[in-house]
């Protein structure tokens, strides 16, 4: 089992990390940033170490840092979390070389699905359902050609893209130029890679993901699903577990998950992430790491993620089997951002003096916070998540609709009223929404 590990990341997914391998037993080393010197991270492990200075590329981006940072103080395993180097093919190989346990899949299958048009092809070759489109990267040529083929809206997505950069829609072929080259050029920007692929695009369809968890015994297990589909501008707002799903569609998009991992090799925690329109479901990307939203599936299942992740990548055989996982209530979670919804959700770093969590059997918080933090402005504005699990999925709203009166972050704007007012429309009482729902809300259109 592993003994030390370094968490290569900040905030609060190193929080939740640390927490997993003090439960275990697990030392822990913390790295941080000069911007970071009072954050908890640093506070609450074993261990911490300063590896730059406030740029992600001086810190938390700077391999050579972080492995000397590992190699200095002893760790046999580093925890990426998300973001940051989570999904870098090269800092797995970096590990590699060094010696130390990638808490994570490897190098080659984050290639295979980081690069969109790879993992189409990939899943098309297993048999698992994809949106119509192109299974490689076009040029502009044969981009409007496909366009015209399958007609607007069409979806210009960049090859290795995410968080919504190298992404246009296109609704008419006379701005598919303009749209082409704008994408391109984000993408080039974003990711050193300008390469496009394009798909239908489907209005307000339904964003579900499926969890799965493989060991390096062959043995792959699904943890249900979550529904994702309230985002803005392509990023999650709110994410539940379980999806309202029929019985036979849901056991349709868990099937195809597992074939999906399967079909790569998948060993650690994944998520297999599908498109919804009525009874039809598409497969569009899978995340090669743990998921910001992953407490919601553990409030269902009783299944510490992070804690399976450090068993699975120490060589253990994963200590359960399909029929052994239960899934039992609801669960919601939203995130808490340091931002102003009305003012287009600007950033809104600052000092926190004081912070109220709020409690009960039915609150779980995942966050940085404590009264006397700072929200720096060099990185995500995201300070932590608020989850709720309740019998029902009506009592978890209750629950969290308590949770999110009692909680208190002064000092900076953030979106707690903005979130009052998602929960309390009619589209999410009713569960009847879609990844149209927050535009449609910022527009105006929704009771």
């Amino acid at each position: 089992m592993i003994q030390k590990v370094l968490i290569a990341n900040r905030g609060e997914i190193a929080v939740r990390i640390i927490r997993a391998c003090k439960a275990l037993g697990v030392e822990t080393v913390a790295i941080y940033s000069t911007a970071d010197e009072k954050a908890l991270h640093r506070v609450l492990a074993d261990k911490a170490v300063c590896i730059g200075g406030p740029s992600p590329q001086s810190s938390y981006l700077h391999i050579p840092s972080i492995i000397q940072a590992a190699l200095n103080e002893g760790a046999d395993a580093i925890h990426p979390g998300y973001g940051f180097l989570s999904e870098s093919p090269k800092f797995v190989r970096a590990c590699e070389d060094a010696g130390i346990t990638f808490i994570g899949p490897s190098a080659k299958v984050i290639e295979a699905m980081g690069d969109k048009a790879i993992a189409k092809q990939t899943m098309k070759k297993a048999g698992v359902p994809l949106v119509p489109g192109s299974d490689v990267p076009l040029n502009l040529e044969k981009s409007l050609e496909l366009a015209t083929k399958i007609q607007p809206p069409i979806l210009l997505k960049a090859v290795a893209g995410g968080g919504g950069k190298g992404m246009r829609r296109v609704d008419d072929l006379a701005a598919f130029k303009t749209h082409f080259l704008a994408a391109q050029s984000e993408a080039e920007a974003a990711f050193s890679n300008g390469e496009l692929y394009l798909e239908k695009y489907l209005i307000n369809p339904r964003h579900i993901e499926v969890q799965i968890l493989a060991d390096s015994y062959g043995n792959t297990v699904h943890l249900g699903t979550r529904d994702c589909s309230a985002q803005r501008n392509h990023q999650k707002v709110i994410e539940e577990a379980p999806a309202f799903l029929p019985k036979e569609l849901e056991e349709k998009i868990t099937s195809a998950a597992i074939i999906a991992a399967k079909a790569v090799n998948y060993v650690n925690a994944g998520t297999v992430e599908f498109l919804v329109t009525g009874h039809d479901y598409y497969f569009i990307e899978m995340n090669t790491r743990i998921q910001v939203e992953h407490p919601i599936t553990e409030m269902i299942t009783g299944i510490d993620l992070v804690a399976m992740q450090l068993w699975v990548a120490g060589g253990e055989k994963l200590p359960f089997s399909q029929s052994d996982i239960t899934f039992k209530g609801h669960s919601i979670e939203v995130r808490l951002n340091a931002e102003k919804p009305d003012d287009a959700f600007k950033p809104s770093p600052g000092q926190i003096p004081f912070v109220h969590f709020p409690g009960g059997p039915h609150v779980r918080i995942d966050s940085y916070l404590y009264s006397g933090a700072s929200v720096v402005p060099f990185y995500d504005s995201m300070m932590g998540k608020l989850i709720v699990y309740h019998d029902t999925r009506e009592l978890a709203i209750h629950a969290l609709n308590a949770a999110l009166d009692e909680l208190v972050i002064e000092g900076i704007d953030h979106n707690q009223g903005f979130l009052k007012r998602l929960i309390a429309t009619s589209s999410f009482i009713q569960g009847d929404y879609h990844t149209g729902f927050i535009p449609a809300f910022l527009s105006r259109r929704l009771p």
